[in-house]
């Protein structure tokens, strides 16, 4: 487990991010002797499949100031914290329906101070707030998880880049998937940001709200 491979992709970091990113690991650790937040075996590789993973999504898109975004199915707190810590000034909410899981995400937020993040248990689709963007990693087929986001988001866009939309860690192929449902999508392929061999199949899609009839 080495957190400099975090900090070798995002060189930017504040000291304070720093110390929150080198915490993560430790912290997980202790959990996970505890309840199986993250399989074990894929605890020795907890930066590169987890928290370098997540951040994948920053390496497509810079949440501004002020930005809400919504974690649907975070378990013990993926793609949310990582992205919390790197952008403190937006709003992350992470929802999971398992008690245990977003037990373990109250207890790295309160441990790190995470003042941009509200952790609760509840299913997505009770969810009655509207977000920016809604970011997930693989917790279920796109068929499944469109119901789950379906009016969940602000008609005004803050990016002047990304129409208000959806990040989705996947990996494997996504096209077939996406295509049958006749939606309009991008794939960013992770490979291109990071060199590790990990990121060859894995990819960020991107799907505006517009592309969601």
């Amino acid at each position: 487990m080495d957190v400099q491979l975090i900090f070798s992709y995002f060189p930017g970091l504040t000291e304070t991010q720093q110390e929150q990113f080198t915490k993560l690991g430790e912290l997980y650790a202790d959990w996970n002797s505890k309840i199986n937040v993250i399989s074990r075996k894929d605890m020795d590789h907890f930066y590169l499949h987890h928290v370098l993973h997540s951040l994948g999504i920053a390496k497509v898109v810079q949440f501004r100031p002020e930005t809400k975004i919504l974690d649907i199915g975070t378990g013990g707190g993926f793609p949310g914290i990582p992205l919390a810590i790197l952008f403190p000034e937006a709003s992350f909410h992470l929802v999971d329906s398992i008690g245990k899981k977003i037990t373990v995400v109250k207890d790295v937020v309160k441990t790190l101070k995470l003042q941009n993040v509200e952790p609760q248990q509840t299913r997505a689709e009770e969810l009655n707030r509207k977000y920016h963007f809604v970011v997930s990693r693989a917790v279920t087929q796109m068929a499944n998880f469109f119901p789950w986001v379906k009016g969940k988001f602000r008609k005004e866009d803050i990016d002047p880049e990304f129409q208000n939309g959806i990040f989705y860690l996947k990996g494997g192929d996504v096209d077939e998937e996406l295509e049958e449902m006749n939606v309009s999508y991008i794939s960013y392929h992770l490979e291109d940001y990071f060199k590790e061999k990990f990121f060859e199949t894995k990819k960020v899609v991107y799907i505006p709200y517009e592309g969601k009839r």
